[in-house]
């Protein structure tokens, strides 16, 4: 157990309606029974983490908070028989960074049932490169590779640049797959490339093409992070017996579709929920993500920060001005 009496976190609080962040001493907590306590060496900023930050109660409900959906770390106490003292785990979604507090900050308290144990071959800034994002992109990954092989077809990802897209690019083209990237930003065309990127599509041009119920057959399959009228146009454009993985709504939740892509050319549409992805599974995208998954350039897709460069990075998250991974590191 750490002999400190506290221990720094980055804490969103609300007065009046109003919400501020500071770093703040938080004092640790007596641990009770299936829970461990875990000593953060690097959690990762997610699109979620800033809407938390900025006091959005679709995400969280009270406060003061500890955002941070990922971390990965040490466990220094524990009250389950699933891990030692010593343990290295990763922690993602779950509940951790929504109502429970989360990853900024340098201790977590979590039910050990949320904790994957550590690969042997992933560092643990690696894991924070992939995290929340990393596992939504190996889920869909996973799926997408279990009925589309690599000689069907060019496979579309959506939102490119951003977390899921970036490591969705990287992951298929080590596999052997061609990928076309859709971006709203062409000033990053050079960076999809080095990705693994073939054909980079703006996303102007893709919300532009005709809004017919069917549309030219160009794609084996698609990994959509964004929704609306892009999912829409994926979904249209995919060939007979094609596969689509839908796992983001930033763009719109609806979706405005005939049933024709799905009963004239067979198409599959599975969504990713990486929040309560069972566990099992979880340990088999880790694995795979620390092997034969893990990107050449995996560190290509990272800038990592500390808790106080936080508040800026958050304001360019939600401005839609990062691109690859942004992670966090909690090491003095």
């Amino acid at each position: 157990m750490n002999t400190a009496a506290t221990f720094k976190a980055f804490r969103v609080e609300e007065t009046e309606g109003n919400f501020t962040t500071s770093i703040k001493d938080m004092p640790f907590k007596s641990l009770e029974t299936g829970i461990l306590l875990i000593k953060v060496h690097y959690s990762s900023l997610n699109y979620k983490d800033a809407l938390s930050a900025t006091g959005n109660k679709g995400v969280t409900r009270q406060f003061p908070h500890t955002p941070g959906i990922d971390a990965v770390g040490t466990v220094v106490e524990t009250k389950s028989d699933a891990f030692k003292t010593g343990d290295k785990v990763i922690v993602t979604s779950y509940d951790l960074g929504m109502n429970t507090d989360g990853g900024f900050a340098q201790y977590i308290n979590v039910p050990a049932t949320w904790a994957v144990k550590l690969p042997e071959n992933l560092s643990m800034k690696d894991a924070m490169i992939f995290g929340t994002a990393g596992l939504t992109a190996g889920m869909s990954v996973l799926r997408l590779t279990q009925l589309v092989k690599p000689e069907d077809g060019t496979i579309v990802v959506s939102g490119a640049t951003g977390g899921v897209g970036a490591l969705s690019v990287s992951i298929l083209s080590k596999l052997g797959y061609t990928v076309a990237a859709i971006t709203g930003k062409e000033s990053e065309s050079a960076y999809l490339t080095k990705l693994g990127a073939k054909t980079i599509i703006t996303r102007s041009e893709f919300e532009a093409l005709d809004n017919k119920p069917l549309l030219k057959p160009q794609f084996a399959g698609g990994i959509d992070t964004v929704g609306g009228v892009i999912l829409e146009n994926i979904i249209k454009a995919t060939q007979p017996m094609g596969v689509v993985t839908s796992c983001g709504n930033a763009a719109s939740i609806k979706l405005n579709l005939t049933v024709f892509p799905f009963i004239l050319r067979g198409v599959s549409l599975i969504g990713i929920d990486s929040q309560n992805y069972p566990m099992a599974y979880r340990e088999q995208v880790w694995q795979k993500l620390a092997n034969e998954w893990k990107p050449d350039t995996l560190a290509d897709t990272c800038n990592e920060i500390t808790l106080n460069e936080l508040d800026a990075n958050i304001a360019l998250i939600l401005k839609g001005q990062i691109k690859g991974r942004t992670v966090v590191t909690l090491e003095a």
